[in-house]
């Protein structure tokens, strides 16, 4: 299968393209375009950059029409992302980012569905000293957003056994190795002096002066919990244990959730497995596979830019075979794995050393103060005496991980006294809820998510009781656009915003993130979702068999067809 047959698609590249090339190594003119005291926006080439630092140019819809009347500009401002591989962050990180997202931020923070932060509403005026407190924390936003590998994501509790802790340095260490080399963050965010220019080869070894078609995304699962959904990733880690101990992982590569509306050339994808390697050689196959989508990835149409395509169109097998070219040795026999959920485990739980862990249920990922529901205070107040630390899960829940015995009686008070919950009291369905933030901040959105979900699922909740279903755990989805950031192609249930009000409704992944789902009912509203879901949850309730899961159920029952590949998703 020689080189001849692995080329990039022909076309002229993409606008995005010109302004990586002419950026300066992703400087471009952000410096000045931050000083500029006229508009609170940039141009639309330097928002394209900002993504590498971590940040978009947003504007309040909410406020839009209403502004335009007035002929005043959008109400601009940032979203900042920052990068934290695994999730964990240290209590005295997380006091400086709930004191930032007062100062600065519009008083809220989300936890994203990768297992960071996402910090809403931030004046260009204030970016700088935002992103200074953030890198004084030791946290950063460097390549939170962009053409580049993202988050490194991996299961969030490493002290459940010493196999997580191992994981959770590789996720570290691959997230730190595969930053981009340019020191165009630290000029303008940190005010490090700019050095002499240096050969292009040395600024981006790896990279390149384009970096990559569009973005990466990297992530390492612990059998038998797929929380992390490793079968969406670009490249997909998964741990293989023998006698407790960590021997390796199985590579998966070209998964990815993103599509459009209408584009059957565009769909989600599932990562496939392709082989095993040990440990210390991960790095060397994730810069190897950055490379090929580097060298073989769709620059002309950004739709079809992920690695997922350019698998899909070379073919999995010429894609390894120019990954072991590249390697100079081939990848092992990939070993056997069992999953069996991608969901959270709630409440406290013990880990080693005599150490607890107690996760929480966060609504939509979203930490605020709430009228009765001193979230945000709360978790501020154990930050103040917590000892361990606080990991984000790709659940959007959060963890009070490494607490002693003797704290934990205290952290106890604390939950007790703001009545910080584990979402026991509430049904299996909302605890395995995720929505991405869609209205009014995300300029994509096409209809709301997190806003609108928890009002749906009350509604949903009524007919989940009357089937006796209200510990059946079934995960359920809902984004405001198709790029897939709450990764609704793997919802047993899912809505994708199509208008505002409007959503397709897509039934059938399999619960433990392996299968995705499929379309059902194309633009509909709450009346017709609740009728479906009216029809659907009693059948189920009726006829499911033993354990059996909701997305399993409605493909054996004929209800949906499975989707076997992505390439099939829209059949």
């Amino acid at each position: 299968m020689g080189n001849q047959i692995l080329k990039a698609p022909e076309g002229k590249p993409s606008d995005v393209e010109r302004i990586k090339e002419e950026s300066d190594f992703l400087r471009g003119t952000l410096k000045e375009s931050m000083l500029e005291p006229l508009s609170a926006g940039i141009s639309d080439d330097d928002n394209r950059l900002m993504k590498f630092h971590g940040s978009y140019l947003q504007d309040d819809r909410d406020l839009r029409n209403e502004r335009q009347k007035q002929k005043l500009e959008p109400a601009y401002q940032f979203m900042l992302r920052v990068r934290m591989p695994g999730g964990v962050a240290t209590p005295d990180q997380w006091l400086v980012m709930d004191e930032l997202a007062d100062k600065y931020g519009n008083g809220t923070l989300k936890l994203t569905t990768r297992q960071t932060f996402q910090m809403h509403g931030i004046l260009k005026w204030n970016m700088k000293k935002t992103i200074q407190a953030i890198h004084a924390s030791l946290l950063d936003t460097i390549a939170a957003c962009g053409d580049v590998n993202r988050n490194v994501m991996c299961n969030p509790n490493p002290y459940k056994s010493d196999v997580h802790l191992e994981v959770y340095e590789w996720a570290k260490k691959l997230s730190n190795d595969l930053l981009p080399r340019t020191r165009a963050y630290h000029e303008l965010w940190l005010d490090e002096e700019k050095v002499a220019s240096t050969p292009d080869v040395d600024v981006e070894p790896m990279y390149g002066p384009l970096y990559l078609p569009r973005k990466f995304k990297i992530g390492i699962a612990v059998p038998p919990s797929n929380d992390i959904d490793v079968f969406s990733q670009d490249l997909g880690l998964i741990a293989v244990v023998e006698d407790e101990k960590l021997i390796g992982f199985n590579v998966a590569i070209g998964g990815g959730m993103g599509m459009s509306h209408g584009d059957t050339a565009t769909y989600p994808q599932l990562a496939k497995v392709i082989g095993f390697v040990k440990p210390d050689q991960i790095y060397d196959v994730a810069e190897k596979v950055i490379t090929i989508q580097r060298d073989y990835g769709n620059r002309s149409v950004r739709k079809n830019a992920r690695f997922k395509y350019t698998v899909d169109r070379l073919g999995l097998e010429t894609v390894k075979e120019e990954l072991e070219n590249r390697l100079g040795w081939k990848l092992d026999e990939a070993k056997p794995y069992q999953f069996d959920s991608n969901g959270d485990r709630y409440g406290w739980e013990k880990g080693l050393n005599g150490k607890w862990h107690f996760t929480l249920f966060v609504q939509g990922g979203r930490i605020a103060d709430f009228d009765g529901y001193k979230l945000k205070t709360g978790i501020r107040e154990i930050a103040k005496i917590h000892k361990g630390d606080i990991r984000l899960t790709a659940n959007q829940n959060l963890i009070i991980a490494n607490v002693s015995a003797q704290k934990k009686k205290k952290i106890t008070e604390l939950i007790e006294e703001y009545q910080l919950t584990d979402g026991a009291h509430y049904s299996a369905l909302r605890r395995s809820s995720m929505a991405c933030v869609a209205l009014p901040t995300c300029g994509l959105a096409m209809a709301e998510a997190e806003r609108y979900l928890p009002t749906l699922i009350e509604k949903i909740d009524t007919i989940i009781d009357e089937n006796g279903l209200r510990n059946e755990e079934i995960t359920i989805r809902m984004t405001g656009c198709p790029n897939g950031c709450a990764r609704p192609a793997l919802g047993e249930i899912a809505f994708i915003g199509k208008a505002v009000g409007k959503y397709n409704m897509y039934l059938g992944a399999a619960f433990d993130g392996s299968r995705l789902n499929k379309m059902y009912r194309e633009n509909i509203g709450e009346e017709e979702i609740l009728k479906e879901l009216r029809v659907l949850l009693a059948r189920y309730a009726k006829e499911r068999e033993d354990g059996e899961h909701f997305g399993d159920f409605v493909i054996r029952a004929g209800i949906i067809k499975a989707t076997t590949d992505g390439t099939n998703f829209h059949e």
